[in-house]
């Protein structure tokens, strides 16, 4: 089927989304502009506010509104456990789960060297820097099970572990080779309270 040039150009914006191929971009740009012409104008504004104003925390590397998220800026989070974490979905998804009253550290990825994704790229400077001054007690390293996401975890435990006392891995409940954003809330407590140090060996 032929199509006008910015009925095209609508249908290969919409495939930058995960999973959406040629034919689903297609139904979703038909279903805008056949029944949802006001929506799809509503969905276009807000998608250029988020894209203009969306930053990262300035303390966590999450993203936030303002110079500092919602979680750091919160008084009755507790300072003094930070959970690493691969992304932001990952974020969402233990604070879906509940129980974790903590603060974050997003590192945008996992080390990979064949991708070019090294310390730098994950802001672990950074991480550094927060548990300087020993105010952090407890650093859960919640990486994915995977390789990449194991030998971050190792990295991680190297890098910080002169200065946090106490640095603990989810363990059970998480499947090997499963990603956290994937994980069910029942799961991702269980992991969170069934967590185990993270050992040197």
């Amino acid at each position: 089927m032929r199509t006008t040039a910015r009925l095209q150009s609508l249908i290969d914006a919409l495939q930058v989304l995960p999973g959406v191929g040629p034919k689903s971009a297609q139904r979703m740009a038909l279903a805008l502009l056949q029944k949802q012409r006001p929506a799809g104008l509503h969905l276009a504004e807000v998608l250029a506010t988020a894209m203009r104003d969306i930053r990262e925390c300035r303390i966590c590397r999450n993203y936030a509104d303002a110079d500092e998220c919602e979680v750091c800026r919160d008084p009755h989070r507790d300072p003094s456990t930070l959970c690493i974490v691969e992304s932001p979905a990952d974020v969402f998804a233990i604070e879906h789960a509940g129980g974790y009253h903590g603060h974050y550290f997003v590192m945008h990825g996992r080390l990979s060297p064949i991708e070019g994704i090294g310390p730098e790229e994950l802001g672990l400077d950074r991480l550094a820097r927060r548990v300087e001054d020993g105010s952090v007690s407890e650093a859960i390293v919640a990486t994915n099970a995977t390789v990449e996401g194991e030998a971050t975890a190792h990295y991680i435990r190297q890098l910080i572990g002169h200065a946090v006392p106490d640095i603990t891995r989810l363990a059970q409940g998480m499947p090997v080779g499963g990603e956290l954003e994937y994980t069910d809330g029942g799961t991702i407590l269980h992991a969170l309270r069934g967590r185990r140090r993270l050992s040197g060996e």
